[in-house]
């Protein structure tokens, strides 16, 4: 009796057992224990209303122990780099190391052959693809987002316009003219070569190697993030840029060596030029604490009002080209106090444009490189050939001095760093100020230059 009764009760509830069974919620009960990874839709509100659990693997007697292995293998090698994107001490480490590695390298022979910015682009460029670092960390964006806006200031304390053109004289009208001759090897290199595998990027690299052979690395990036410049394209042009600027330098120096050094009598006077320079490099090795502490206070309130003022006007672009004319216009109003900071800020700026060219390496890939930069590499040769092919012509025909048309270049290739290190190696002590000068005004106008020549002229060629 009692089992017919459970008999009649089964049927009696079976269509609600069915019913409950097809519903949603029990339609996929686990068979095996629960996965610990399965998460409902209260606590993943992306996921649906079903068990989202992930697949379990196969039984190892299913696997292919071969298969399994070389697949974890190639995941290691390829995907998990050495130091984790998320190891952020790890990361930070590799790329301050690579950057001090570049610094210390310009003591080398190979080193200074190089220039400590591409050896550390190079060791960068080697750790991301070897699998050390990754070139996706948020270090990488922390520096191009934060800590290169921050040297633009740092680089720019000594950029008072008046006395750039008070002091370097004829060497101010020689760097004058190496800028119309990078702007005229600039038309015709992008005329001869006019890369047109990189498609729209083509015109804006062209504009950016401009403003990187009238100021520095600096305005490099700032005319490519103003324009727009693929990440990869500017990774490689770079490299390439630096491989040409070796190869420049060398040039520069041997046909220098014709020139002799100066005399040391004016080595000994008080007013010299050379004694205002080892004033200057005995304030750099102090590097007093208060001078740093507000060159970097100074910088990130420089940096502060260039970003407001990019939003606020909705100036496209980011915010480098407001800083830099910012810094421009304080350190032409304000000589003495800027001039004060200026030591300490441009060693900051050596050590964070040390760590930014070791970002721009690991941000490369070689594959692209070698299918990219060829043709960019062709470009720079040819700009940088008849830009020194002008200069010099033109450097004659105007009776310059030798040695001043090779400053003034190299300040227009290199910047303020390496015009001052060939006129010191030199022994052209009347050249060592007036070098640095010149490369801070060209740092201070090719983001400006760059920009306007590229959307008005090259981006219709």
């Amino acid at each position: 009796m009692a089992s017919a009764s459970g008999v009649s009760h089964f049927f009696f509830f079976s269509p609600l057992i069915n019913r409950f069974s097809s519903s949603r919620q029990f339609s996929r009960i686990p068979s095996s224990p629960p996965n610990p990874f399965c998460f409902p839709e209260s606590t993943l509100p992306l996921l649906s209303h079903r068990f989202r659990c992930p697949r379990p693997p196969p039984p190892p007697s299913r696997q292919n122990p071969k298969l399994g292995r070389g697949v974890s293998i190639r995941s290691l090698l390829h995907n998990q780099p050495l130091i984790s994107p998320n190891d952020h001490w790890g990361n930070w480490t590799g790329l301050f190391v690579a950057g001090a590695f570049g610094i210390w390298s310009e003591k080398t022979k190979v080193g200074s052959a190089l220039s400590g910015g591409l050896v550390s682009i190079l060791v960068g460029l080697a750790a991301s693809n070897l699998g050390i670092i990754s070139s996706n960390a948020p270090a990488n964006s922390v520096v191009l987002e934060f800590l290169l806006p921050l040297a633009v200031p740092l680089l720019l304390f000594r950029a008072d316009i008046r006395r750039v053109v008070k002091s370097t004289g004829k060497l101010f009208l020689a760097f004058l003219l190496g800028s119309v001759a990078t702007t005229i090897g600039t038309v015709v290199a992008y005329f001869l070569v006019p890369m047109r595998s990189l498609g729209q990027d083509s015109w804006k690299i062209a504009a950016a190697l401009m403003g990187r052979h009238i100021g520095g690395a600096v305005n490099y990036v700032a005319i490519s993030d103003a324009l727009g410049m693929s990440p990869s394209v500017l990774a490689a042009g770079l490299a390439a840029d630096n491989i040409i600027c070796a190869v420049y330098f060398t040039t520069l120096f041997a046909l220098g060596s014709r020139v002799p050094p100066e005399s040391s009598a004016s080595e000994n006077g008080g007013n010299s030029v050379h004694g205002a320079i080892k004033a200057e490099d005995g304030e750099r090795e102090k590097l007093p604490v208060l001078q740093t502490s507000t060159a970097i206070a100074v910088s990130l309130a420089i940096c502060k009002a260039g970003a407001f003022l990019t939003k606020y006007f909705g100036i496209p672009g980011g915010s480098l080209p407001a800083v830099t004319a910012i810094v421009v216009l304080l350190a032409t109003l304000f000589p003495v106090q800027f001039g004060h900071l200026a030591p300490s800020g441009e060693a900051l700026a050596l050590v964070l444009m040390q760590v930014f060219f070791a970002v721009v390496g690991a941000s490369g890939n070689i594959s692209g490189v070698i299918t990219t930069a060829p043709s960019i590499f062709v470009f720079a040769l040819v700009q940088v050939a008849i830009h020194l092919a002008v200069i010099l012509g033109l450097g004659k025909l105007f009776s310059f001095d030798l040695k001043l048309l090779l400053i003034a270049s190299n300040a227009n290739v290199g910047g303020p760093t390496t015009a001052c290190g060939m006129a010191t190696s030199k022994g052209w002590s009347s050249m060592v100020i007036p070098g640095i000068l010149a490369g801070i005004f060209g740092i201070a106008i090719a983001t400006f230059l760059g920009i306007a020549f590229g959307l008005t002229v090259l981006r219709f060629m």
